[in-house]
């Protein structure tokens, strides 16, 4: 799957943020509003076919092992959401992750890091 981002995605500084990579690989629903219609939102028209494949692919591998993802995609479903609804949901927070990650330089760890205080000066 890495290899498959990295041939879809080409260079990541190419993207400012985690929500232009997400829109790049259609995960981003935009409006599809007309007259007074607001809020009908559809995915787009043009994106990476390549690069939503890769992240649905990954979201669906990962919501079938227990852990937090999994989890996730549960708590979409108990909002009433569908299968592919939950699993996009889960593509987009992976992408969110994914660019922490990355931005941060540092390994993924189940346990979020922890916050150093900001030391406050008189």
């Amino acid at each position: 799957m890495g290899a498959e981002l990295i041939a879809a995605a080409w260079d990541l500084a190419g993207y400012p943020n985690s929500g232009r990579l997400a829109s790049a690989a259609g995960l981003v629903p935009v409006p599809r509003d007309s007259g007074r219609r607001t809020g009908n939102l559809h995915r787009p028209m043009r994106y990476s076919r390549k690069l939503r494949r890769v992240f649905y692919l990954s979201a669906s591998a990962a919501m079938m092992r227990e852990g937090p993802n999994r989890d996730y995609y549960l708590k979409k479903r108990g909002q009433g959401h569908r299968h592919v609804q939950a699993l996009i949901a889960l593509a987009r927070r992976r992408v969110d992750v994914l660019w922490a990650l990355l931005r941060d330089n540092r390994p993924f760890e189940l346990a979020p890091p922890m916050r150093e205080p900001v030391a406050r000066t008189a």
